[in-house]
């Protein structure tokens, strides 16, 4: 994805520097090789096959011993675009594993604004979590020009706050 590997140096500081008690968690696609979500009968070439090469992390992404990983896109008529469709390895959902740990606040950076990140936010308003957009932290796939855009205003509508990560934990 054009400018994705931009946001891996933001979100390995964010990484750093998030409290040591804050739960950290990792989404992937992981979608199945017979996937709807594939052309023709879906919207994408082949993409973030489970086990395959092409479903690892970035290798420069520095996920930290603790953080989750949540696997999403796993059935084979989903699109899995939100994290909230997803769940850990041991395949509890991220909402029920959230709601367990007392979470009230999310705060989200990847891959695409116009998709994931939309999704994962729009879904995590929906359930009644503050949830902030790490500005500087995510890129779009703009497959119409100013998809991502458009996203980020839909996401601010709904509620979202946007910040950049310079100014994550400021009040203004």
């Amino acid at each position: 994805m054009r400018g994705g590997d931009f946001v891996i140096p933001v979100v390995n500081r964010l990484l750093l520097t998030s409290p040591a008690d804050c739960p950290l968690y990792a989404t992937r696609d992981w979608h199945p090789p017979s996937s709807t979500h594939f052309k023709p009968h879906g919207d994408w070439p082949p993409h973030c096959v489970a086990e395959s090469d092409g479903a690892r992390f970035h290798p420069k992404l520095a996920l930290p011993p603790n953080a989750q990983i949540v696997s999403k896109g796993v059935e084979p008529e989903s699109d899995g675009y939100s994290a909230f469709d997803g769940a850990l390895e041991n395949g509890t959902s991220l909402e029920e594993e959230l709601r367990g740990r007392g979470v009230t606040h999310v705060v989200v950076a990847g891959l695409a604004t116009d998709y994931c990140v939309r999704h994962s936010v729009l879904d995590g308003l929906g359930c009644g979590w503050a949830v902030t957009v790490v500005t500087d932290a995510i890129a779009p796939v703009d497959l119409r020009v100013g998809d991502g855009e458009r996203a980020l205003q839909e996401m601010k509508a709904a509620g979202a706050t946007l910040r950049p990560s310079h100014n994550l934990f400021s009040r203004s």
